[in-house]
């Protein structure tokens, strides 16, 4: 199987419109003419002269496919290890290929894009080397961020915290959802450290979180844990304790460090079964098993 845009198995987007549609089927259809306006408008998909989301403009074409080019893959819709052809985004983007090399070219040199064998370029994929340095370096900003989060975070903040937690309790045990309000929760731990280079840094580690995979969440038994964690966490700010906020950052972090190498190695032994199952090639027999 290949992995690029044009494989409907491996990538279904939201367009710029917010629709979902599988990329496949839009290429073929638009780059054939096979979609009148009234599909166009259904799919999220408008003529250019009736798009206003989308700048005029050579700049701000190019920060606009650089800014949905990035939302695909953090939230994503483009996968790790899959390809992105430059064609097929501009014909998804509905614009011309020099903004889309533009913005390709960015991510690029942010470490999100790779040049992939055979053309093009493919969203980075993280070995399981990476992965550790990923945690370990995310594991000390994280415990300095709640440290100064028990030392400086107001009352509102803590609230805040409080409020996110319970809503994160209420939620059904998905994933994905799980992993949104994640984040938006260490947002607001780093917004309550009252940090402004630590929360840039954070920030910008975090860009790289969809190159690691699925979320950890995927994990067993890792959504309830989590909330327990996140917990202890408030527990700790809320006590105004620097010590015990980091420790029990940092052992959050470790936490989810486990959860990662168990979801990327299920994640290995699937496709090494998916791969087995597949059929021979005509005139080449399986091998019988003793």
């Amino acid at each position: 199987m290949t992995n690029d845009l044009r494989t409907p198995e491996w990538f279904a987007v939201c367009n710029p419109g917010h629709t979902c549609a599988s990329l496949a089927i839009l290429s073929d259809a638009l780059t054939q003419g096979r979609l009148d306006k009234e599909k166009r408008l259904a799919l999220g998909l408008q003529d250019a002269q009736d798009d206003d989301a989308e700048p005029r403009g050579g700049r701000g074409r190019s920060e606009w496919a650089y800014n949905k080019l990035h939302e695909a893959i953090r939230e994503g819709m483009i996968e790790p290890g899959q390809r992105v052809m430059e064609v097929e985004l501009a014909t998804w983007f509905r614009m011309s290929r020099t903004p889309v090399r533009e913005a390709m070219r960015r991510l690029q040199a942010e470490g999100m894009l790779e040049y992939a064998p055979g053309g093009g370029m493919a969203v980075v994929l993280y070995d399981l080397r990476a992965i550790g340095e990923f945690y370990a370096t995310r594991e000390s900003l994280e415990g300095t961020a709640a440290r100064l989060a028990a030392a400086n975070a107001d009352e509102t903040e803590i609230h805040i915290l409080n409020t996110m937690l319970d809503g994160m309790r209420a939620l059904p045990p998905d994933p994905r959802m799980h992993a949104r309000e994640n984040q938006a929760f260490h947002e607001q731990i780093y917004n309550a450290a009252h940090n402004r280079f630590l929360l840039k840094t954070l920030r910008s580690l975090l860009n790289f979180t969809p190159l690691l995979g699925r979320t950890t969440y995927n994990a067993d038994g890792r959504i309830p844990a989590s909330l327990v964690e996140h917990a202890e966490i408030i527990d700790a700010i809320r006590a105004r304790d620097p010590n015990r906020a980091e420790e029990a950052a940092r052992r959050h972090i470790r936490h989810s460090h486990q959860s990662r190498v168990h979801v990327v190695s299920d994640d290995v032994r699937n496709a090494a079964h998916k791969r087995s199952q597949l059929q021979p090639p005509p005139g080449v027999a399986r091998a019988s098993r003793p």
